[in-house]
């Protein structure tokens, strides 16, 4: 094949195949495609195990443990409920982000410029980019914080650093994705055992984190703000698109009962990725919050734990690896804030092709998504120090649930229409599980909003002509916000989709013979190898 041989170029269009547009985008190609052998075997599911550990290392990337180690030593255990409530919609949502790439062949963006107009169309695209880019800020940030400390570089010059970390993170990939996974899962999985050990050191009174898990609970503004920062850390906008493209990566049997399976694999696989996020999140918080609430805590540690950053976490470690836990630690969110940055260029790929129709080269996309992350973080911390490089991690989360139903209500709608999922689309149990949860997300986000707006006005020291006039200000602005989500999710889809597999009769085989090669998602996909036909 010509494009195999010819240099990729940095820009790309698809403008030259519109006359296929319509057709699902699953290929019969010579690029690297991971084959599902077509018969009935548990053994399958190995062939499906990659997309959700992608995905999963976006829930414990520096955001998260960030906003866990202020939960924790803010409210203790009390805040452990979003964590199981989060990740329980984590699976739910993200399922079903696999479940509409697997079925149509087409990922979440572009099922979104087929289906609305232009305007709502690029406005979605600038939603989905902003969160992107409030996803690497914490990575940004997490990263100038581990390098901070392990050489003691200032957390502005870290910033700057990080720049760079996209051209050395090019050159490993060179040497193969398979290895830079694991030596990144590796390390990641480090924090998670220091974790884990310090958890039964600190010995959290399981009484209380069961209560924490079980009993819902938010005392104050503060714990709203810490809940919408945990929620926009545990389901994240970018990962829906991300994971309903990651999917495109298996060749797996076209046929009624093949993508079935493949559908109840990937659940399966992201069950027990979402599981391991989990317990790592739950062990942070616990740890955090049995260490900063210890009556045996120094003043100094107390100090600590009055405004606890990344850039002071290693102290709850101390007692385990003495010396050597800030330099572990350090290690370990430095691995987590690289790998989360992978995930986050390819997300920004996928979104660029999807809402545009055009891609670019990986080490663009990554360098243009890091600038736009590296300004703001670099002011903040300038002008703020670590303190206020830490609330910006928390803002970034804050944002992310706000832009959450900009992607999850165009993917709940599309998996519960059967005009695009056919025969596989949702069950109605599932479907209003997934619109509970999406409300729930929603209406803690604008209630957020309404109080902050109300507490904001009232606590100032503004005239009483410029309170009214922000009162009137921040009024519409929530309406504008609380109409664009009901226009998502009042507007009827109007595009079906080519389905693969719209018929109920069992074992039909689809033809192929009109797809197109999928070199956009083949060639930025991490977990891949060579196979023939």
């Amino acid at each position: 094949m010509a494009a195999n041989s010819s240099p990729q170029p940095q820009f790309m269009t698809n403008t030259a195949n519109k006359n296929l547009s319509n057709q699902p985008l699953i290929d019969d190609i010579e690029y690297d495609q991971i084959v599902v052998p077509d018969k009935k075997s548990w053994k399958n599911i190995f062939s499906y195990v990659g997309p959700g550990f992608l995905v999963c290392i976006a829930y414990i990337d520096p955001g998260n443990f960030q906003t866990d180690l202020q939960a924790g030593a803010q409210y203790k255990y009390g805040l452990l409920w979003i964590i199981l409530l989060a990740s329980f919609a984590a699976l739910v949502i993200q399922s079903l982000a696999a479940n509409l790439g697997v079925v149509t062949g087409k990922h979440l963006a572009e099922h979104c410029r087929k289906e609305y107009p232009k305007v709502p169309n690029f406005i979605l695209w600038i939603i989905a980019e902003i969160a992107i880019v409030a996803c690497d800020i914490p990575e940004v940030i997490g990263t100038a914080f581990a390098l901070n400390m392990l050489f003691r570089i200032p957390i502005w010059c870290g910033v700057l650093i990080t720049g760079l970390s996209t051209l050395g993170l090019l050159l490993l990939q060179q040497y193969g994705v398979r290895k830079l996974e694991f030596l990144i899962a590796f390390l990641v999985l480090t924090i998670a055992v220091c974790f884990f050990v310090e958890l039964g050191y600190a010995k959290p009174e399981s009484s209380e984190v069961l209560h924490g898990l079980f009993v819902p609970q938010l005392k104050g503004s503060g714990a709203t703000k810490l809940a919408i920062s945990l929620l926009g850390a545990m389901v994240m906008p970018h990962n829906l698109f991300l994971h309903s493209a990651l999917v495109l990566s298996r060749k797996i049997p076209r046929s009624v009962n093949g993508i079935r399976d493949a559908c109840r694999y990937y659940l399966i696989e992201s069950g027990l990725a979402l599981m391991v996020a989990f317990l790592i999140n739950i062990s942070v918080i616990s740890v955090s919050g049995a260490v900063c609430n210890s009556s045996t805590m120094t003043a100094d540690d107390r100090e600590k734990c009055e405004d606890l950053d990344l850039n002071k976490a290693s102290f709850l470690l101390q007692n385990v690896l003495g010396n050597w836990s800030s330099k572990l630690f350090a290690i370990a969110l430095l691995a987590s804030g690289q790998s989360s940055t992978i995930t986050g260029t390819y997300a920004g790929q996928y979104v660029m092709q999807g809402f545009l129709d055009l891609r670019l080269k990986p080490w663009i996309r990554n360098f243009l998504t890091r600038s736009l992350a590296i300004v703001p973080s670099l002011i903040v911390s300038l002008i703020g120090g670590s303190a206020g490089a830490g609330d910006l991690i928390i803002i970034a989360s804050m944002i992310l649930s706000f832009e959450l139903p900009f992607a999850l209500i165009p993917l709940l709608k599309f998996t519960s229409s059967k005009t695009k999922m056919g025969s596989h689309v949702n069950p109605v149990a599932v479907s209003a599980a997934t619109w509970v949860i999406g409300t729930l997300i929603m209406g803690i986000n604008i209630y957020y909003l309404a109080e902050k707006l109300v507490t904001s006005l009232k606590d100032s020291h503004l005239g009483k002509a410029v309170k009214v006039l922000c009162g009137i200000l921040g009024t519409l602005c929530l309406l504008v916000y609380l109409c664009s989500i009901l226009y998502l999710a009042i507007r009827k889809n109007k595009e079906s989709t080519h389905l693969l597999a719209l018929t109920g009769q069992e074992g039909l085989q689809v033809s192929e013979s009109n797809n197109l090669p999928r070199e956009d998602i083949l060639r930025m996909q991490l977990p891949q190898q060579r196979t023939t036909n």
